[in-house]
């Protein structure tokens, strides 16, 4: 009997889950050692392009006891702009301060999902990743009942053809957490939010079997977009109800037209 209960536990440890995990740390205030003085963020903004005059870093990517990445945002763009043309610009780079990644709200994409799910907010995001040509649409998806937990759904181009994800929030918890699918509906992540960090904190874990960089650069991202995330949500349901008033001022920001612009335009 022994030998066949040591054989079942042999067969569970084969078939154990190994994950990848990291942690993503936000800062309740900007006064932490990566920002401080006007030197450094002059030095930043040397290191990347990226790194624009508005930006605020408001936390990090952790392996373990290492840091592996830093997360900023637009400040100005998002605290001092009105209308459509306020938007959450949210950026990634490394210890060296060179971008690894973007998420953008995206006002006319969101307001139009917004207006087909019939004054639901469905806030829209776009991610750009370094050295990858895709720009990958991460969206809410627009839910009927009030009480139906939160989605977000996005894919990523893959060598091996796309691969599509689903982010669904847990119902169970106080805290923001959310688990992640993949288009078989089998579980291959978790976003698990400790709320004993004020500016908010998240440890992830990815299947290993499952895991690569550029899915992990969307998560990352995301738990940093989470911290606005319900400021977003009401920032769009505010518009929407301003254009269908006739109030709303159509213009939207000039990066964001961008984005839009056929690429087969000459």
């Amino acid at each position: 009997m022994a030998i066949t209960a040591n054989h079942a536990t042999s067969s569970r440890d084969r078939t154990k889950t190994e994950w990848r995990e990291f942690k993503v740390d936000l800062w309740l205030t900007d006064l932490n050692t990566t920002e401080l003085g006007i030197m450094k963020h002059t030095q930043h903004q040397a290191a990347s392009h990226q790194f624009t005059k508005d930006m605020e870093i408001i936390g990090q990517v952790k392996e373990g006891r290492e840091r592996t990445g830093i997360l900023a945002f637009r400040k100005d763009l998002w605290k001092d702009e009105d209308g459509m043309k306020r938007r959450l610009v949210i950026k990634q780079f490394n210890e060296n301060m060179s971008w690894r990644g973007s998420m953008e709200l995206l006002m006319g994409r969101s307001l139009q999902l917004s207006l087909g799910a019939r004054g639901v907010p469905v806030p829209a995001y776009s991610v750009n990743l370094a050295r990858h040509d895709q720009l990958v649409q991460l969206e809410r998806s627009a839910q009927k009942w009030t009480l139906f937990p939160e989605k977000f759904s996005f894919f990523i181009e893959t060598s091996q053809g796309p691969r599509f994800y689903r982010l669904r929030r847990n119902v169970i918890g106080i805290g923001a957490d959310y688990t992640l699918y993949d288009d078989q509906s089998r579980k291959v992540g978790s976003l698990d939010h400790r709320i004993v960090n004020l500016g908010g904190s998240w440890k992830v874990k990815v299947d290993k079997a499952q895991s690569y960089a550029k899915l992990e650069m969307v998560l990352q991202i995301f738990c940093a977009m989470l911290r606005y995330n319900g400021s977003a949500r009401r920032h769009v349901k505010r518009e929407l109800e301003q254009l269908c008033r006739g109030r709303a001022v159509r213009q939207l920001d000039s990066h964001e037209r961008d984005l839009y612009t056929n690429p087969r335009h000459h």
